[in-house]
């Protein structure tokens, strides 16, 4: 294992399933103020893929600049805990 796969791993281990918001004050992260989203994984560019409920994932640099970590708390605003679960009302 090289030293670029160990960050990656070390960064999965730090950011993974955590609840998370963003740095609203970042103008590309704006849209995202006050939703908490849920770090699905890091990917081999040493971005989270942040769940923020509306059906999609966000890749964020997984840093403190960009995403701040929240407390197991959080969870209770995080409404969906799989974005990707049918929507019967929605299916045709």
């Amino acid at each position: 294992m090289d030293a670029s796969d160990a960050r990656l791993e070390a960064l999965r281990r730090e950011w993974t399933d955590l609840f998370v918001e963003v740095n609203a004050d970042r103008p590309e992260l704006a849209r995202f103020k006050d939703i908490v989203g849920r770090v699905v994984t890091v990917n081999w560019n040493h971005k989270a893929i942040v769940d923020f409920q509306d059906g999609g994932w966000y890749d964020i640099s997984a840093s403190e600049d960009c995403l701040r970590k929240l407390d197991s708390s959080a969870a209770g605003k995080y409404k969906n805990e799989n974005s990707a679960q049918p929507i019967p009302e929605k299916q045709g």
